[in-house]
């Protein structure tokens, strides 16, 4: 039995394809496409950085909101007294 972990994204290249999981992990090559690899990685990691700042925009747009409705039912009940 090996000590080695098995990653969650070499359960998906088995998935993908058998024989190149083998190749790589048991047999020790190494993959041809190395570069695109890392631009596919650097694309994940921009795309990554934009979901991330798009949620923190709804986050801020939800906080604008309730402060607007906050406010104008404050000053529709301060105008009813």
């Amino acid at each position: 039995m090996s000590d080695r972990w098995v990653r969650a994204s070499e359960i998906s290249n088995y998935v993908y394809c058998r024989r190149a999981w083998w190749l790589q992990r048991l047999q020790g090559y190494a993959s041809e496409n190395v570069r695109e690899l890392e631009q596919g990685t650097r694309y994940h990691q921009a795309h990554g950085r934009s979901l991330a700042g798009a949620i923190w925009t709804r986050r801020l747009a939800y906080v604008l909101l309730f402060v607007l409705v906050a406010y104008v039912t404050f000053l529709l009940l301060m105008s009813l007294q």
